[in-house]
């Protein structure tokens, strides 16, 4: 199988921190030119210096996903940088827990725009640029296993995950022909920026005991995935969710 990342630039969104943070240091690791992409322009930095510092090649790219207009000038600061673009890491998330009849409109609006809607025109202008100059590509989203079950206390993160795989397959549907590639990885619980004040808690604790292998996940665990799906191996594979969450929602 090829492998090779080599000759490749990839475009990961929330890689300040977390699992952007690893897939972009990971993807480096494996030959691709990578742009990081977030708000947080002095993480940026420090993630590009770490890239560096392992010979990869890469352009940090501060910017807002939930703002429209910021979009196509990110793309051409990555590109003007880089290369053209031939792999999009749709990693940016965020979630509000609570009951939904609790949580702010302005929490619920959050939720919705930065899982849902920033992928969905991130991907539209990702597979633009793909299209126009007829070389395919690949698009991963980075959905949950709360794509296709119930997490409590997640009610919209839950809605923008399963939108999320429709919108996986529903791309891979319409630009198969134009030799892009559409699939999603359904990652379990994450011991993250994020999560990690609560699984430090008495429940999360107790959380982590019910999982049948009695622990979280590491991000490393979806490094596989991750480079079969941004590969030449993976050019049959499309439109594909792939649960890689150490057995969690068994």
């Amino acid at each position: 199988m090829n492998l090779d990342l080599k000759g490749r630039t990839a475009f990961v969104t929330g890689a300040s921190s977390g699992l952007g943070r690893h897939f972009a240091l990971f993807l480096a690791q494996a030959g691709a030119r990578v742009a990081i992409a977030g708000r947080r322009a002095e993480r940026l930095s420090a993630v590009r210096r770490e890239i560096e510092a392992v010979g990869g090649v890469c352009a940090d790219i501060a910017f807002d996903v939930t703002q429209d207009a910021q979009i196509v000038p990110a793309f051409d600061r990555a590109e003007a940088a880089l290369g053209p673009l031939n792999i999009l890491i749709n990693n940016a998330g965020m979630n509000v827990s609570g009951s939904l009849t609790q949580l702010q409109i302005k929490d619920i609006d959050a939720v919705l725009n930065t899982n849902l809607r920033a992928p969905l025109l991130l991907a539209r202008e990702a597979g633009a640029r793909m299209i126009g100059r007829g070389s395919g590509g690949r698009i991963i989203n980075i959905a949950s296993i709360g794509s296709f079950r119930v997490l409590p206390g997640g009610t919209t993160y839950c809605i923008t995950k399963a939108a999320l795989g429709m919108m996986t397959q529903s791309l891979a549907h319409e630009w198969a022909r134009h030799g892009i590639t559409v699939n999603a990885i359904c990652p379990g619980y994450i011991e993250t920026e994020l999560s990690g004040d609560w699984f430090r808690t008495e429940k999360g604790q107790a959380q982590i005991r019910s999982f049948p292998r009695r622990r979280l996940q590491k991000e490393s665990d979806l490094d596989g995935m991750l480079l079969l799906l941004a590969s030449d191996a993976s050019d049959a594979i499309t439109g594909a969710l792939f649960t890689v969450d150490d057995g969690q929602s068994l």
